[in-house]
């Protein structure tokens, strides 16, 4: 299990003289996973720990953040995916003004050299740091050479002719389309949230949901969805309602979760539910009897597709 170190502040021991890749890292896609892998085989080839550098919150939520897009994964479940692929150490940087306007070579200096005492750095094309993101490959090829410390560059991957990234993914989750989003990452897409109290109407059609609210990251567009929740070590079939319930006269967006077969009180807990695909659209129904039978369709399609 890898170490996740919150601010740079305190005890980096752990997180010193090794390789280090910096970036968002937001959902944890199959890019990602290719700099990944250079970043443990660069560790290994200077005898020190596989670290990821990200920060909280993004940069651009504070450069502009009418514009920042919610995020793919919160900062444990982002940790969890990096520690299972092999990562040693993920180090959260929190994100202030004084980070913001560190121009390029001061960022190198004092975070990598000063905090770090990095041997090597893998990146992406792309990359850029620094005030103004003045900083891009280059610089830091040239930063890196002055320091003696091994830069090693990733290329962009591709899937059917269109670069895997964070905003293609996310982009197909606000489309609905989960099934493809799901074959860009790593894992299928996953939302948290604490289970709150409903109107229990479910319950007494024979159909209980769990009401999740807080959650933290991109929601797919209203509909229903087959998924899986992750409850003590055990992935259970679930059904998952995204939006108002029109039948009942509701505008309110609410998530529901069915957990199917599933008989219990999860009221303040924490859930994580991955959705895997929409299987229909929000629909006002004549009444209880004709939302039911839907719902028994919507349950047995869940079946087919998350067991």
């Amino acid at each position: 299990m890898g170490l996740l170190i919150k601010g740079v502040e305190g005890d980096l021991a752990s997180a010193r003289a090794g390789a280090i890749a910096i970036g968002n890292f937001d959902g944890v896609h199959r890019g990602h996973r290719a700099l990944l892998e250079r970043l443990q085989k660069l560790a290994h080839q200077v005898e020190g720990p596989a670290v990821v550098l990200t920060f909280d919150p993004p940069p651009m939520k504070l450069l502009r953040p009418d514009s920042t897009p919610p995020s793919l994964t919160w900062m444990e479940r982002r940790a969890e995916i990096l520690f299972s692929l092999g990562i040693d150490v993920l180090c959260v940087y929190a994100t202030d003004d004084s980070l913001l306007k560190l121009e390029p070579e001061a960022f190198f200096k004092q975070v990598l050299v000063d905090k770090f005492e990095v041997r090597g750095v893998v990146e992406g094309p792309n990359f850029r740091f620094g005030k103004d993101r003045r900083g891009d490959v280059d610089l830091l090829m040239e930063l890196c050479n002055r320091r003696n410390v091994r830069l090693s560059i990733a290329s962009a991957q591709s899937d059917d002719g269109e670069w895997i990234s964070s905003s293609r993914i996310r982009s197909l989750i606000r489309e609905g389309d989960l099934a493809s989003a799901n074959r860009l990452l790593l894992e299928p897409y996953r939302i948290c949230g604490v289970v709150a109290k409903g109107e229990a109407r479910g319950r007494t059609i024979g159909f209980p949901t769990a009401n999740l609210e807080s959650i933290p990251v991109l929601l797919p567009p209203n509909g229903v969805y087959a998924g899986r929740v992750m409850l003590d070590g055990q992935r259970l079939a679930a059904a998952i309602h995204i939006g108002p319930n029109p039948t009942f006269g509701e505008t309110a967006q609410k998530v529901e979760v069915h957990l199917i077969d599933y008989q219990g009180d999860l009221y303040g807990r924490n859930l994580e539910v991955e959705v895997l695909e929409q299987i229909r659209g929000i629909k006002k129904f004549s009444g209880v009897e004709e939302l039911t039978e839907q719902l028994r369709l919507d349950v047995d399609k869940t079946r087919l597709i998350s067991t």
